[in-house]
Parts: structure tokens; sequence; C-alpha cells
């Protein structure tokens, strides 16, 4: 007898979360309050991040395309989730595989990777949005009517890679709910299923990026405690440096022809699958100067520890900092919960172990773990009655956002931990008088000076009419939304001038970078400290010195004997300590130069007060008072609900 699937075209589409990986891409969805990894046409769970692109100017995807990669190194894209956010003159770009890359020719197509084709360009978004495609295929499949998406990206993607990753989905025609962070998707899935509650690290080392999150799982509620990580290091770096080995045993050591890198490439891969369950493998390569002939060689699982260890180690660095930024230690934690097929590695699960004194929760497959989490995500974002009050994420921001300044100074608005989405404002003033606009920098990082964070965006706000200065009020709200994506808005007060931005940088943040950024705050904190000291110094005596100058042209007449001498020789030790390198003189200076013009500034107040209220009536100037109090007070308020002001 034929069953027949009856379908309800009422019936809501069903949400899907997706895991797109460096290796490979899985989609999954909720079923009767669980959630399903779903099988392509071919009962496959795992679906490899490969494209390949064909004479016809079709594409192939999946297993059909990996086949291909050998024979087609150059129209085969692999693993390229490594290449999005990045620029054309990235460094890491060349490294990471056989390609060959469009020449950019306008500032704008420099933003980013373009493949050479076929003669023709593709982007890192296009290669993503045909595997997304694919996983929509499935999903469509199985549910024939596909809702939203919740997409999983590594914790570090900065504003670029995301950005680029929803695009991608997007091209794809997916309407993408949600970036999450993959740890905490992995988390999300590992504790409504085990329903445990307890402070734990989330170890994620998949193809090509490297997160360590620790988190609260406190009855439904994940809080992210800290961060950290490395976008440009998996398991394909493992892949390299067992590649670089079989080469050399090939007789073509160094070699760059693109057969022969992709060869060594998948030779390397598969032999590191089948260490995992081996002590020693026998492997199969070519001999060089021979189109036939082969020769066999054994590759043992110490070997294949020794040549990865400096890899596997460099997540240390990342896990330590985590672990510090969280205030907590290793052994304070419930468990490590391990997530990325790269986790398979046995030498990565001792590491892991060693680190954190415990071993690592590997029970649910850490291939699968993150797509489930994304699917449970979907399933709440989508209106799920039965999980709506069942969890709430509370992600953070991996590194500082925040202004440049006068004098260079980098002005934090958002600390890196802020748990996300997140905003805050902050009210800055003019430094000039006459002043018609503000150009605003944003940067990211955690130095002192704007010169030493990254730069991520530079937009100016025009049409102020012209003030004193210290009258313009600049308001500047920076709002991270729940995937993680910035926006500056910035308003002067008193006009209603108003500008808004979406922050998109150009470039994706490489494993260095990183690593620099948060070691560079950390080694040069006092010496930064000092040099924001002197620069801050700097300006404010600029700004003592000119006001000084305009009163001596306008009131020196109020001056007593020998007085216009003392405020003289107070300005020429300003100004030469303005040229010398310690803050501390600096401010000493201005002091000195305050202690100078004191008794004048009061003749002057003086002065003017009573210019002011010349032939004015007692009972005015008591309605301007009050009108002035309650001004006053209104900005006082303002300023402190704004944290401040410069």
């Amino acid at each position: 007898m034929t069953l027949i699937d009856i379908f309800d075209p009422k019936a809501r589409p069903t949400p899907i979360g997706i895991d797109l990986g460096t290796t490979n891409s899985l989609v999954a969805r909720v079923r009767d309050g669980k959630p399903f990894v779903i099988d392509d046409c071919n009962g496959e769970r795992l679906v490899p991040s490969v494209v390949h692109y064909d004479a016809r100017g079709g594409t192939t995807v999946g297993h059909a395309a990996k086949r291909l990669a050998q024979a087609h190194p150059r129209e085969t894209i692999v693993s390229v989730k490594r290449f999005m956010g990045r620029g054309a003159d990235d460094p890491e770009t060349r490294r990471l595989g056989p390609y060959e890359f469009m020449a950019p020719s306008t500032p704008e197509e420099a933003k980013s990777v373009r493949f050479q084709v076929r003669g023709r360009a593709v982007t890192p978004v296009e290669v993503s949005a045909e595997l997304l495609k694919e996983l929509r295929t499935s999903a469509e499949r199985e549910l024939r009517s596909v809702g939203p998406a919740v997409i999983t990206v590594p914790a570090y993607f900065d504003d670029a890679q995301r950005q680029a990753t929803k695009d991608a989905g997007r091209l794809a025609g997916l309407e993408v709910l949600r970036l999450l962070n993959e740890p905490t998707a992995a988390a999300l899935a590992y504790g409504l299923d085990k329903q445990q509650n307890g402070l734990f690290a989330v170890y994620d080392l998949g193809g090509g990026t490297f997160d360590i999150t620790v988190l609260l799982l406190d009855d439904g509620v994940f809080q992210v405690k800290s961060t950290g990580g490395d976008s440009a290091l998996g398991g394909d770096d493992m892949d390299r440096a067992l590649a670089g080995r079989l080469l050399a045993e090939m007789g073509v050591e160094g070699a760059t022809e693109p057969e022969v890198v992709r060869l060594a490439l998948d030779l390397a891969r598969d032999v590191k699958h089948r260490l995992t369950e081996s002590p020693a493998v026998e492997v199969e390569i070519p001999v060089a100067g021979s189109a036939d002939a082969t020769r066999q060689i054994t590759v043992t699982r110490d070997e294949f520890d020794a040549l990865v260890a400096p890899i596997v180690e460099r997540t240390g660095v990342a896990c330590r900092r985590a672990l510090r930024d969280a205030g907590v230690q290793a052994s304070e934690l419930t468990g490590v919960i391990l997530v990325g097929g790269s986790t398979r590695v046995p030498f990565v699960r001792s590491y892991v172990a060693r680190i954190f004194g415990k071993e690592p929760l590997g029970d649910i497959d850490p291939d699968e773990v993150v797509a489930l989490g994304a699917a449970i995500q979907a399933d709440i974002l989508a209106g799920s009655q039965e999980r709506a009050d069942e969890v709430l994420l509370l992600d953070v921001l991996p590194l500082s956002l925040g202004l440049e300044t006068m004098g260079g100074v980098a002005e934090k608005i958002l600390p890196r931990n802020t748990t996300i989405p997140t905003g805050a404002r902050q009210t800055f003033t003019t430094y000039a008088d006459n002043q018609t606009g503000f150009d605003l920098h944003i940067v990211q990082g955690e130095r002192e000076m704007a010169s030493d964070c990254r730069s991520l965006a530079r937009f100016t706000l025009k049409g102020i009419p012209p003030m004193p200065a210290g009258l313009a009020r600049l308001e500047v709200t920076f709002r991270v939304d729940a995937d993680g994506l910035l926006s500056v808005t910035a308003k002067e007060l008193t006009t209603g001038v108003e500008q808004k931005v979406e922050v998109k940088p150009s470039y994706g943040l490489t494993d260095e970078q990183v690593e620099e950024m948060l070691l560079a705050a950390l080694d040069h904190g006092e010496e930064d400290l000092e040099q924001r000291r002197l620069v801050e110094g700097r300006v404010e005596a600029d700004r003592v010195l000119l006001a000084t100058r305009k009163a001596l042209a306008a009131d020196a007449d109020l001056l007593e004997a020998g007085e216009r001498e003392r405020v003289e020789e107070a300005m020429t030790a300003l100004e030469q300590a303005m040229k010398g390198t310690r803050a501390g003189v600096l401010q000493r200076r201005i002091e000195a130069l305050d202690e100078a013009t004191h008794g004048w500034a009061g003749r002057r107040m003086d002065r003017a007060v009573a210019r002011a209220i010349a032939g004015r009536q007692v009972e005015d100037l008591e309605s301007e008072v009050a009108h002035s109090k309650g001004v006053d007070q209104h900005v006082a308020e303002h300023r402190a609900n704004a944290g401040g002001g410069g």
C-alpha cells in the first residue's frame, strides 16, 4: 500500500538553522520540539563547502564538486569562508589556495576578494550564496515550505565578515532572521538537550576558524561572559602542514602547481581523518618525474601530532585570555563543550583536557551541534510558543568600539565584552570657533590612540551654523544589533541636524590583527595612558593659550602692574612644555597659567556682568536667571545620561 504525503498549503513555513562551515555545511529544523539535521538527496548530512564552476556557467555544489577539485583546482572553490570579508591586498588571501584572483581596478573592487574563474570574477559572497542555495534546496525537499533562517558565524567575525554572510543569505533567497555566534549556538543545543546549568567553555575549532567562549547557563539564560579566538585558524592549517610533509615525500617540496597542491591537500585531509581512529596509516603517493609510478609511505599519529602541535597550541593563548576576561579559573568551569570537526583530532582533545584540567564534553556530534542550536534559535525567533520563554541569549562584543577625538585619542563608547544587543551615547562639543561640521572617525580596538586601533568608517556631519567653541552639542549614539552589526548616529542638539551610518568595514580581521590588538593593549597599557595624557594635555593647553590671547586683545587694560609679564611668562613656559613629552609637566604649566590669570579673570567677569545688566530691570534679570537655571539643569541631566562629553 502506498502512503500519501498530505501537504497543508496553509501551514506556516518551517524556520531553519544553518551552519555555514569552512569545510562542511549543514541545515537543521525543529520537529516535535527537538532539533534534527536535514539530509541531502543522497542521504548525507554534511554538505562539503565546495563549489565548482563549469564551462557553461553552471555550478556544482557539495560532494560532486569536491570530486572535481583535484582536476579543476582553480575552478573549484574550497573553504570560501576564510575569504569572507577580506580585501584583495590582504596577505592572507594569497596563502589560502591555488586560485587566481582578479586585480582590482577601482578602490571599491579592492575591498573584497574576486576569484578569476573561467574568465569572470566571482566573489566569496556569491560562492557562499551557492552553498546556502544547496542547503535551502535540501530543506525544501523535506519541508516543502522553508521559512526564515538563522545562520551561524564565528564569534570573532567582524562587521565586514558578518555583513558578507548576511548578504550571501539574501542572495540565496533566504530571509535571514539572525546571525548567531557558533559557540553560543552549540551551547544552546547542548544546554537545552541536557538541561544543565553552570559555567561552560565552548572550544570551537572548525576548518578555518577558532572560537573560545565562556558562558553561564542559568535556567535558560545564556550569558556570554567573554569571547575570543582566531578568524584564520583551523583544520585547514593542519592539512597544509601535513601536505607540506607529503610534498617533500613526493620529491616536489614547495610545489605551486594547482593540481599538485590540491592533490597533496586532499591526501592530507584523508590521512588526518584516518589517524583519528588509527595510530598509523598507509598512504599512496605519486613519484615525481613519473606519470604512473606511486609508492607507499606510513604516517603515524605521533608524527602528525608533532606537525600540528604549534597550530593547536595557538588556541591556548585565546583560551587563557578568555578565562581572564571572564574573571574565572579553569577549575571553576562546569564543563568544556567541543564544537567543530577539527576537535575530533585526538591531539586536540588531549590538549583541551590539559589546558582546562578536565575531560571535554563531546557526546553531541561536534559537526552537528552548531546547526542544531541554530535550528532551536530559528524556532524561537519564528514564534515557537513551546520555547518562547525557555531561553534568553546574551552575547558580547569581541572588541571595543569608539571614536577618535581631538589629538587622535580613541574614546571608547562600547567596551569589549559588552552584552549585545546594546547601545550607548556620548555628547561632544566643538574645539574651534565657527566650526560648521564634525568629522567622525569610528574605530575598533583596545589601544588608547586611534592610530593604533582599526579604522571602521569615517563620515562628516555638516550644516551646523557657526558658533563659539564649546556651544555646539554633538550627540553620538552607537547601536549594535543582535547580529553584532554596528550603526552610528550623530546629531547636533541645538539645530537637530542628524546623520546615520551603517558601519560596513572593508576588511576582515586576520589572526595576527586580532591577537596583536589585544596583546598590544596589555603590553603598552602604561605607555598608552601616558601618551593619552600628553595628547589631551596638549589639546587643553592649546585651548587655554588661545583663550588667553583673545582675552589679552580684549581686556588688557584690566591688567595690574607686573601682571602682564607674569601672564606672558606663564604662557611661554606652557608653550615650551607643549613641545616636550612629559604630561605631568604640561599639567603643572597649565595650572601655573591659570593661577597667573586668576585675579585678572575675576575683573573681566565683573566687567562682563556690569555690561550685561546696564539699563536692565530687576524683574527681567530675575526671569532670565530662572530660565537659565532650567536650561543648565536640562543640559546637565542630558550630559549625565549621555555618559559625559568631550
